[in-house]
């Protein structure tokens, strides 16, 4: 049986890529993301809302922008490839750095919300019960605030799926290396293979169908079950 010319190797390696990029970007902005958005949901302060400013610039900011000043960055005459001894862009781990960055804030606010949602009765509660404050965030405030952690996680992985802009300028689209569906799909439409943009990006519809889905019913959980 002959596979189909409308889904070949290539198109499979683009998928795998794409999927092992929002994996790994999705599990850093959970890790980074989590503590992140307990510390703005403790009260406010100056410092905090500037912090949370910064990781909600990319929602607003045009991914060439943030993309641009990205790849200034991670260029052969930043600092940061001194620091490292090799320049990030046009490589999967720039792609991995700037993913996290363009999409931090779809992860951290949703926690941040749960987390707020949460109240301090819990953590007071159990601080009447002589729990260490590591024990209580991990017994108490991450299971209570897991529908917005589940919910940042969806965004996050969606998110990269399908970002553009910031992927093509940090990328640059090497096949087997940095080149994801979107920049794919981009490929596809300007070379007017139409067939295979079809395939790729009613998959990624489909997918976003499923994210937006998946994310009514985490809300009504989170909201208990009042629909």
């Amino acid at each position: 049986m002959t596979a189909s010319p409308l889904f070949d190797a290539a198109m499979i390696e683009t998928i795998l890529l794409t999927l092992k990029l929002a994996g790994i970007t999705t599990v850093v902005l959970l890790l980074v993301g989590t503590p992140l958005a307990w510390w703005l949901a403790q009260g406010g302060g100056l410092w905090k809302e500037i912090v949370a400013t910064v990781v909600a610039l990319p929602i607003v900011l045009p991914p060439t922008v943030l993309g641009f000043y990205l790849l200034i960055a991670m260029g052969p005459q930043s600092p940061l490839t001194g620091l490292l001894g090799r320049q990030l862009s046009f490589t999967f781990t720039g792609l991995v750095l700037g993913s996290v960055i363009y999409s931090l804030p779809f992860v951290v606010n949703p926690i941040r919300n749960a987390f707020e949602a949460m109240g301090p009765r819990p953590l007071e509660a159990a601080a009447t019960l002589r729990a260490a404050p590591l024990d209580a965030f991990v017994s108490i405030a991450l299971p209570l605030a897991s529908p917005g952690i589940m919910t940042g996680a969806i965004l996050g992985f969606a998110h990269t799926v399908g970002e553009f802009g910031v992927v093509l300028m940090i990328g640059g689209g090497i096949p087997g290396r940095t080149k994801v569906l979107s920049v794919t799909i981009f490929d596809y439409v300007e070379t007017l293979q139409w067939p295979k943009a079809h395939v790729l990006a009613g998959g990624m519809l489909a997918m976003s169908f499923v994210v937006i889905l998946a994310m009514m019913l985490i809300e009504r959980r989170l909201n208990g079950g009042r629909r």
